[in-house]
């Protein structure tokens, strides 16, 4: 078959390779290519059929049409112009390259040296110019058909008041359930199959977070090693679906997935790296960025462009200053959006995308101002990782409206307050009343803090409360690699232990972090396995372990422990109070009601030697929320990380009883009335709420 382009009658805006319904149309962008050639391959990707010099360009972008090519065709491009790696370009027309905007990747990436612009082990390392295809080894587009019958598929939109998230790895969390079949395990389809959604409803989810699914290859030196990309935070299509996570070769096996959680009223947030690519260093491979223009894709070294500019640690840094490339950025997430109907983004590394094209990080940036006036974007939920390890990267607090943030010293004072660290009665306060310190500044809500106790990066909650250390000896870098300060206690033994007394500490620490967890201002977001009582084995950097360490484990089941957040989730869910908007002020209203108000143990309201109380383990918080459509709420918690304490109940608001509503010491009083100033027992290392008795 013979391909030529004609002319369109009308413009194509969009860059990629877009189905008329009679032809394709392709177009990408490159300033400094002197030609772009598109290259069509047969079904499989194996031989190349064509390649055709791209007719038009305009505004730098490349382009030109086919009529009568359809959906199904596999795709690549080549492009021509200087290797001048010193003044920043490294155009070699010997190299494949993926189009930046396809929708489907076909084929597996087979690491070669044909692969790299350069020759591998040459005296000139990156200066050299390797004249070998690459074809052969890389992957390659396809044309898609973006037809799905989305009937009945509505956003869900639901409040940040209302939101509880859970963190969620396609391969991990579908690899060994019992209930899903062998055949979908590993993929979305599995994901969308029904053990897993009752699960969650079941357990009173409202929003689940992917780790990856954008298109990401596997590193060379994991391979090398027996390993492979398992988080998958080295992103080379940020249009198209992992393959891997695809049980035949249908992208709208994604979209199934998305609309199975959307009729469970659950909504899918992806987790995206537009910080960097899976292209590396200047001495990486080139496989699409690098070949189209390198000096535009990425940010290089100031006076050396040679060298790449990394604030990731990855090797490269996307040039998110640059227009078009934020152009990229934007499309991407709208096509997620509008086609695949997504209903949010974590950002990884989202201090990178803030800095300027003097590096420098500005909340008032340009890629945040393009997402706040955006129709599309800004009514999605946007969670920023708000850091990266450039300077002046930690960012924790500092993004603006509509972004949520992650927050590690949420995580960091919980973990310390239960371990029984001095000193931690005002973090734990600061936390349980969403981190104002941090956050509450610019018309920021209380819901601006992402509350996690454990993430996939570090250790599961079980490992936690299970290991001293870490132990990521199965990564092959001699456990050198992940976090060294984990604030974990592994209570008397180092890993599992068949004591009885250890193992109920353990669990009791474990409900412990959860209700607090669940009982503080922000949104909390659990990691995928905690309520399983899931363990990888005291590694707490599983990037790379695409196995038993990595996937959750559901065949120890912690029935006891989840039956816990189940009712953890539900007692948040019942209670306003613990989902306000706006933070506390600890100020009365006009009427002498208050809002928020911290006790110590003997009843008195913390004044400043409390605070400071380094031995002080016991700390009372009353909340209450007035009625506003839900009714009013109020409730008064005690977090005691010490010994037995008798507690005295306060006074306030005009209640005169409390009743004990939840208790993870598991009390013998549970929901009990004690009388307002009077000694109530809240047990050692034990949370203990309480509702204003009828």
């Amino acid at each position: 078959m013979s391909y030529s382009f004609s002319e369109l009658d009308f413009i194509k805006p969009e860059l990629g390779a877009e189905f008329t319904g009679e032809g394709t149309h392709f177009a990408v962008f490159s300033a400094h290519a002197e030609e772009v050639e598109l290259c069509l391959f047969n079904e499989d990707g194996s031989e190349e059929v064509a390649r055709l010099p791209l007719p038009k360009r305009e505004g730098d972008v490349w382009s030109g049409y086919i009529a009568g090519l359809k959906p199904g065709t596999v795709y690549g491009y080549r492009a021509h112009g200087p290797y001048e790696p010193n003044a920043g370009h490294r155009f070699n027309p010997n190299k494949l390259l993926l189009d930046p905007y396809a929708k489907q990747v076909v084929g597996a990436l087979e690491w070669d040296d044909a692969l790299y612009g350069y020759r591998i082990g040459d005296p000139g390392e990156d200066l050299s110019f390797d004249e070998r295809d690459s074809a052969p080894f890389m992957v390659k587009g396809v044309v898609q058909d973006p037809d799905f019958d989305w009937a009945g598929d509505q956003a869900i939109r639901r409040p940040w008041t209302e939101t509880i998230i859970y963190e969620a790895h396609v391969r991990g969390m579908t690899m060994t359930h019992p209930g899903v079949p062998e055949d979908l395990r590993g993929t979305f389809m599995g994901m969308a199959s029904d053990p897993i959604v009752e699960h969650l409803v079941d357990l009173g989810i409202s929003a689940v977070e992917l780790l990856p699914i954008q298109y990401f290859p596997d590193d060379r030196y994991l391979l090398e090693k027996g390993l492979r990309n398992y988080w998958g935070y080295q992103t080379l299509g940020f249009f198209a679906p992992q393959p891997r996570f695809l049980s035949g070769r249908a992208i709208t096996e994604f979209k199934t997935m998305v609309k199975r959680f959307h009729a469970a009223g659950i909504e899918v947030i992806m987790d995206v790296v537009y910080n960097h690519t899976a292209e590396g260093s200047e001495c990486g491979p080139t496989l699409s960025f690098r070949g189209l223009d390198n000096l535009s894709y990425y940010r290089l070294s100031p006076g050396d462009l040679r060298h790449t500019y990394d604030t990731t640690g990855t090797g490269n840094t996307v040039n998110i200053a640059h227009p078009m490339v934020l152009r990229m950025v934007l499309d991407s997430l709208r096509y997620w959006v509008g086609v695949m109907h997504v209903d949010g983004f974590r950002f990884d590394l989202a201090s990178t995308l803030g800095r300027t094209r003097h590096i420098e990080f500005d909340r008032e940036g340009t890629f945040f101002d393009a997402i706040r006036q955006d129709p599309i974007l800004s009514g999605v939920k946007l969670i920023a990782e708000p850091w990266d390890v450039g300077d002046g990267g930690y960012q924790v607090g500092g993004f603006p409206y509509p972004f949520r943030e992650w927050n590690d010293k949420y995580r960091d004072d919980v973990r310390r307050f239960w371990k029984g660290d001095g000193g931690l009665v005002a973090g734990l306060a600061s936390r349980l009343a969403g981190s104002s310190e941090q956050f509450n500044h610019s018309d920021r809500g209380a819901t601006s803090s992402v509350n996690l106790i454990s993430a996939h990066d570090g250790f599961t909650l079980m490992d936690t409360v299970s290991y001293n250390d870490k132990h990521n000896e199965a990564n092959g870098e001699e456990n050198r690699d992940g976090h060294s300060d984990n604030h974990s206690d592994n209570m008397g033994a180092e890993g599992p232990t068949d004591d009885d007394g250890i193992r109920s500490a353990r669990d009791r620490r474990r409900r412990n972090m959860i209700a607090t967890l669940m009982l503080s201002q922000g949104v909390p977001m659990l990691l995928g396995g905690d309520e399983l009582g899931n363990s990888q084995q005291g590694n707490n950097n599983a990037y790379c372990q695409d196995d038993e360490i990595g996937w959750t484990d559901w065949s120890g089941l912690d029935d006891p422990f989840l039956n816990f957040c189940k009712g953890a989730i539900a007692f948040r869910k019942a209670h306003p109070a613990f989902r306000q908007e706006l933070f506390l002020t600890g100020e009365a209203a006009e009427d002498g009601t208050i809002e928020i108000a911290w006790y110590r143990p003997d009843g008195a309201v913390m004044d400043e030697e409390a605070w400071n109380d380094g031995d002080l383990r016991t700390l009372g918080l009353f909340l209450s929320k007035p009625a506003n459509g839900e009714g009013a709420d109020q409730l008064f918690l005690v977090c005691n990380a010490g010994g037995d304490c008798s507690v005295t109940l306060p006074e306030v608001n005009g209640i005169t009883a409390w009743k004990r509503v939840l208790d993870t010491g598991a009390a013998d009083d549970a929901f009990a009335v004690h009388p307002a100033e009077s000694p109530a027992m809240v047990y050692g290392a034990s949370i203990a709420a309480f509702e204003p008795a009828a």
